[in-house]
């Protein structure tokens, strides 16, 4: 048989309130005391009570919806960081919209207008196209993840460490010339950070260094042909020297690794792979790839983490917005595997 529909009415008649006050309970909870909210909690266990979810966006505004927007799918980290703040759901509640904005403004400022006009609650911008500055005066809360976040929130790697860890390693591994293999980046990204890391830490210990910075595309295609042509020069600059590459995500030093598989049969003994992420195409790939691992679930838990606490201050009777932007750094971890 059809189970009866709980109402607040029903809820009003076991707690003996208002039906007021059961709906202030659902849409201001903070106007009841909390002997009174765990009242009104108890007895929807008690009556089972089923929420209906758009009756309750309607009379509230609150759609607990966050709205996602990233460069891509093509990259393994973000593919990867998408798959952990979509965990989060289990801890936090929130469902999400996501786009891939392709790195262009235009797009990603009409996929923010969709989001707004669903009423989100919030976003996470892995995306680094548009300023923060920008994204400040959405007048919502806000978390960037590894981008440009002078204006907003923000969970981000220590790039830097990163870098210095990539290069040691392959210092250790007894290479005689270092190379980072990255776009060229404005000092205000935090990635900015894995190149400077590298080129301190070789000038510090006086190794002979090369930096490709180039735009190396977002297709295996692209990919490929710009890793081979960096290739082509290695072994014409360098063809007997031991070197050491260091790439700045895990999605390049695969197809890098890729490139010399098929060029030699194997990775040769001139050549040892750091990439940086540590998403699964690093430990799935022909060769497992030591990389820098940024610790994505973590970066993910307290992206939502520090979303949620900002979401929720809103929801109070007399918020109290944050004095400045909250900035938190994340350590990473060196995950040695057979590349080095």
């Amino acid at each position: 048989m059809k189970t009866k529909k709980v109402t607040f009415a029903d809820i009003a008649a076991y707690t003996n309130f208002s039906k007021t006050t059961i709906s202030r309970y659902f849409n201001d909870p903070d106007s009841l005391t909390l002997e009174n909210q765990q009242k009104i909690a108890d007895a929807l266990v008690a009556l089972d009570y089923k929420e209906n979810k758009v009756a309750r966006i309607l009379a509230s505004g609150k759609t607990e919806f966050v709205g996602i927007i990233i460069p891509n799918l093509y990259m393994h980290y973000y593919a990867e960081m998408l798959d952990q703040i979509l965990a989060t759901y289990e801890t936090y509640g929130y469902k999400f919209l996501v786009f891939a904005g392709d790195e262009k403004k235009d797009i990603e400022r009409r996929y923010i207008e969709e989001l707004l006009a669903y009423n989100i609650e919030g976003m996470i911008i892995l995306s680094p196209t548009i300023p923060s500055e920008e994204l400040a005066a959405y007048d919502i809360p806000v978390v960037g993840i590894e981008r440009e976040d002078r204006c907003i929130c923000s969970v981000n790697t220590d790039n830097y460490m990163g870098g210095v860890q990539a290069t040691g390693l392959l210092e250790r591994c007894g290479c005689d010339l270092f190379v980072h293999i990255n776009a060229q980046l404005p000092e205000n990204v935090p990635a900015y950070g894995r190149i400077k890391g590298f080129r301190e830490t070789c000038e510090e210990h006086g190794l002979p260094c090369e930096l490709f910075l180039d735009d190396l595309g977002n297709s295996y295609e692209e990919n490929h042909e710009k890793m081979q042509k960096i290739v082509e020069v290695l072994e014409g600059r360098y063809p007997e020297r031991k070197k050491g590459i260091f790439l700045s995500n895990d999605t390049h030093a695969n197809v890098f690794l890729n490139v010399l598989v098929r060029r030699y049969g194997k990775l040769p003994d001139t050549y040892r792979i750091v990439g940086f992420d540590d998403s699964p195409v690093s430990s799935e790939a022909v060769i497992p790839i030591s990389t820098i691992g940024q610790q994505i679930p973590v970066i993910a838990r307290e992206a939502m983490g520090l979303l949620s606490v900002q979401m929720d201050e809103r929801k109070k009777r007399r918020p109290v917005p944050l004095e400045k932007p909250i900035h938190k750094i994340v350590t990473p971890i060196l995950i040695r595997r057979e590349t080095t």
